[in-house]
C-alpha cells in the first residue's frame, strides 16, 4: 500500500471541506445559469487561474512534444472535470441532494478494483476493502432513506444514472492521473483544465441559450471556479501522485459530512439525528483502510 504522509492527510481533509461546499455552490449557480454553463464557467475560470499561476512560477504547460503525458493530461481533463461536472450540474436539477451525495461515496468502491489492476503498489487488501465498506455504510446512514426518495422530476431516472456516470468518471480520472508520466503538478493541472475547457465551452455555447445570471449565481460560479475546481485540482493531483488514487477517494466519504455541516451552519438546515453515528462509521472506515500504513515503520 502506498504510504500517506501527514501532509497528504491534511490536504485530504482540506479537499473534503472544499468539495463539501461545492454542492451548495452548484445549486446557487443554477439559479441563473444552465448546467453546461455552470460547468463551462467554473472550468474556464479555473483554467485561466491555473495557467496564469503556472507561467508566473516559470513552469508553463507540459511539453507539447510529450505525447504520452498529454494523453494523460487530456484524460484527466475529460474524466475528472468536463464530463462529471456537466453530468452533476444537469442531474442536480432533478435528483435529491442526498442521492447525489451517496453516489459520490460510490467512487472509492469503483477505484478499488481499478487501482488493484492498473496501479502498482495500490493493490486491494481485506483491511482496505473493509475500511471502504465501513465508510460507505457511514455515508448511507448519514443520507438515510430520504436520500433515495423521489424528487418527482420527469428526468429523475436519467439524472440518477448521470450521478453514477459522474462517479465512474471520477474513478477513471484518478487512475489516469496516477498513471501519468512525472511532470510538474501545476502544469499538469493547468493543461487538464485547458483540455476540459476546449470540450465544455463549445457544448455550453451550442446547447444553452444566453444566460441571465444574477449576482448570486455569478458569485457561486466564481467560487466554484477558484476553489472546488482550480485549487481542488492542484490538491488532488498532489495527493494522487503522492499517496495514490485509493487514498484520495476516501475524501468522498467526508464530502457528505461537510455538506451537512455547511447546510446546518450557513442555511440553518437541521442536522440528521444519525450524524454522530454516521461520522463514527466513516472515521472507523478511514482508520481500518489505512491501518497497515500507520503500523509500517520507515
Amino acid at each position: 500500500m502506498t504510504r500517506a504522509t501527514p501532509i497528504d492527510w491534511l490536504l485530504l481533509a482540506l479537499l473534503g471541506v472544499i468539495w463539501g461546499a461545492s454542492f451548495m455552490g452548484v445549486k446557487l449557480a443554477l439559479t441563473g445559469l444552465g448546467p453546461a454553463q455552470v460547468a463551462a464557467v467554473r472550468i474556464g475560470l479555473a483554467a485561466v487561474a491555473l495557467t496564469a499561476l503556472a507561467f508566473a512560477l516559470g513552469k508553463g504547460l507540459p511539453p507539447l512534444g510529450h505525447r504520452r503525458l498529454w494523453l494523460h493530461v487530456i484524460g484527466m481533463g475529460l474524466f475528472s472535470n468536463a464530463i462529471p461536472f456537466l453530468l452533476l450540474s444537469w442531474a442536480q436539477k432533478s435528483v435529491t441532494s442526498g442521492y447525489a451525495g451517496i453516489t459520490m461515496a460510490v467512487v472509492p468502491l469503483l477505484v478499488l478494483p481499478l487501482a488493484h489492476v492498473f496501479v502498482p503498489g495500490d493493490q486491494m487488501t481485506r483491511k482496505k476493502a473493509a475500511g471502504f465498506a465501513l465508510g460507505f455504510a457511514g455515508v448511507a446512514v448519514l443520507i438515510g432513506r430520504d436520500g433515495f426518495a423521489s424528487s418527482g422530476a420527469e428526468t429523475e431516472t436519467l439524472a440518477r444514472l448521470a450521478c453514477l456516470g459522474a462517479s465512474a468518471c471520477y474513478a477513471v480520472g484518478s487512475i489516469i492521473t496516477r498513471s501519468a508520466p512525472p511532470s510538474n503538478q501545476i502544469s499538469f493541472g493547468a493543461g487538464a483544465l485547458i483540455a476540459a475547457s476546449v470540450v465544455i465551452v463549445p457544448v455550453a455555447l451550442l446547447t444553452e441559450p444566453a444566460p441571465a445570471p444574477d449576482l448570486t449565481s455569478i458569485a457561486a460560479a466564481v467560487y466554484l471556479g477558484l476553489f472546488p475546481t482550480a485549487l481542488a485540482t492542484l490538491i488532488l493531483v498532489r495527493i494522487i501522485t503522492s499517496a495514490g488514487p485509493s487514498f484520495l477517494t476516501q475524501v468522498n466519504y467526508q464530502v457528505p459530512v461537510w455538506s451537512v455541516l455547511f447546510g446546518s451552519v450557513l442555511l440553518g438546515e437541521p442536522v440528521p439525528p444519525a450524524f454522530v453515528g454516521a461520522l463514527g462509521l466513516i472515521l472507523a472506515g478511514l482508520a481500518v483502510a489505512r491501518a497497515p500504513a500507520w503500523r509500517r515503520r520507515p
